[in-house]
């Protein structure tokens, strides 16, 4: 069972900030801090301790701010199942979904709720600065992930619209309707809700600006390609699977979904190349190549037959960064 500790205000705030942490002792304040410096004060915070290993850290630094927030303890039980913990003791008519690690710029809610409410949108979500390590200093969330267009389940599917969660605000009666997030313990549950929203009909807003700072960490650019691939391939899978979907719709989910496999396969592949193991990188650049046809990963796999060590050489000169990277990965992996 949840133990909660509710903010004294008695208020009705207008925003409900759902703040889910695990192993966030370290940055909490910071981001806590960003929420009270917002230009509109009408909001409440809930953060949500899912069963985290740093619980006692994490106490002894929100003890400040016990009297300003509202305090969620539950068993681990996942990002998810923590929102929806939080949605459920929210008492504002709008969520603002934040991580533990992230930060937003003074006017983020002033800026989305007025978005929202003038473009008559049911959800909104905006731009966001990187940062947390050297690599994407400078770099926006959007120039990897970009959006373009009306936000719809086809644009959602096909990626040309993509929403990052601690830039996203929704209102409260559109989320329950929804279902609010998946209760299994699954992968990108927040894209499938996302997904589940527009298939509802309620019009999504983009907003271009960058009113946040996105931690990116050591793990979030690993190479854990792998992973992040067979969770996209899941939620597609979920999505094709749960929903009630348009003869369009389905067309350009199961293309994404070949295209994702070809994608597994090729990191898959990489992994055997630097490995050595030929005969499997063969193999895995074989099978993408039947998922999405290439001249490219055609000639691939005939070099992988012939000369092997050659293909190693060449992608060992061209990709050295991403290779010593995973070499390290590999080590700190090892020594923990």
């Amino acid at each position: 069972m949840g133990r909660d500790f509710r903010s004294s205000s008695s208020e009705i705030p207008k925003v409900s900030v759902v703040i889910p942490v695990y192993n966030a002792a370290g940055s909490i304040v910071e981001t806590l801090e960003s929420v009270f410096a917002q230009t509109d004060p009408r909001f409440e915070i809930l953060i949500i301790n899912d069963g985290s290993p740093d619980t006692e850290q994490l106490e002894q630094v929100i003890k400040p701010y016990l009297e300003r927030i509202t305090y969620i303890k539950q068993q681990n039980a996942g990002a998810a199942a923590a929102r929806n913990a939080g949605i459920k003791k929210s008492r504002g008519e709008i969520i603002a979904f934040l991580d533990g690690d992230d930060v937003w710029s003074p006017e983020y809610l002033a800026s989305q709720v007025e978005f929202l409410e003038t473009g008559g949108f049911a959800m909104v979500y905006c731009d966001a600065d990187l940062f947390g390590t050297p690599s994407v200093a400078g770099k926006t969330f959007m120039e990897g992930s970009p959006s373009s267009g009306e936000v719809t389940v086809e644009s959602l599917f096909d990626l040309r619209c993509n929403v990052i969660t601690s830039g996203t605000i929704v209102k409260k009666s559109v989320v329950e309707a929804a279902g609010l997030f998946e209760n299994e313990r699954v992968l990108s549950e927040d894209f499938h809700l996302w997904v589940r929203i527009a298939h509802l009909g309620e019009p999504i807003g983009y907003q271009r600006k960058r009113l946040l700072k996105y931690r990116v960490s050591v793990d979030g650019l690993s190479g854990h390609a792998v992973n992040r691939v067979e969770r996209a391939i899941d939620v597609f899978k979920r999505l094709d699977r749960d929903l009630d979907l348009s003869s369009e719709q389905r067309s350009i989910l199961k293309r994404r979904i070949a295209g994702f496999e070809s994608d597994l396969e090729m990191e898959k592949g990489k992994a055997f190349l630097i490995g050595g193991n030929f005969d499997l990188a063969r193999r895995s650049f074989r099978e993408a190549n039947r998922h999405r046809r290439s001249l490219k990963l055609t000639a691939i796999s005939v070099m992988l037959r012939l000369v092997p060590r050659l293909v190693l050489k060449i992608y060992k000169v061209n990709n050295a960064d991403e290779i010593a990277f995973v070499h390290k990965l590999d080590r700190t992996a090892a020594s923990q």
